[in-house]
């Protein structure tokens, strides 16, 4: 995969789940077996803005050839995704919240972006 067609995907998933967020929180996260308060909605419409911000990112940089631009995004992107996994995957095993087995998809998603981005940051930083 290149890096372009992987920014796609990461912009995709984060538009899907930014608007999600956005329009939808409660439905999005009872999903999760997560009910949400009038402060959860907030701050999870203010993840969904920071997710679209991403998707934003990701979807202009895919056309992008200056390959400093690009390790910036990336390393955002890494830094991002890497935090979010580990948040995902301690939140999960502490069973936070009451949260369904569904909770391991959003771990696999984070694992999945912070492999990709981290495979370009560091084993084919040079294929941008």
């Amino acid at each position: 995969m290149t890096l372009r067609s992987f920014l796609i995907v990461a912009s995709l998933l984060a538009f899907a789940f930014g608007l999600g967020f956005v329009l939808i929180p409660q439905q999005l996260t009872s999903l999760y077996n997560i009910t949400l308060d009038p402060g959860g909605v907030f701050v999870a419409q203010l993840f969904g803005a920071a997710l679209l911000g991403f998707g934003v990112l990701n979807w202009m940089t895919r056309s992008v050839r200056d390959s400093q631009a690009l390790q910036i995004v990336v390393l955002a992107n890494l830094v991002g995704d890497g935090i979010g996994f580990i948040i995902a995957l301690l939140s999960q095993l502490a069973g936070v919240g009451g949260v369904n087995q569904l909770g391991w998809s959003t771990v696999a998603v984070y694992l999945l972006l912070a492999l990709g981005f981290a495979y370009f940051r560091f084993v084919k930083p040079d294929t941008v």
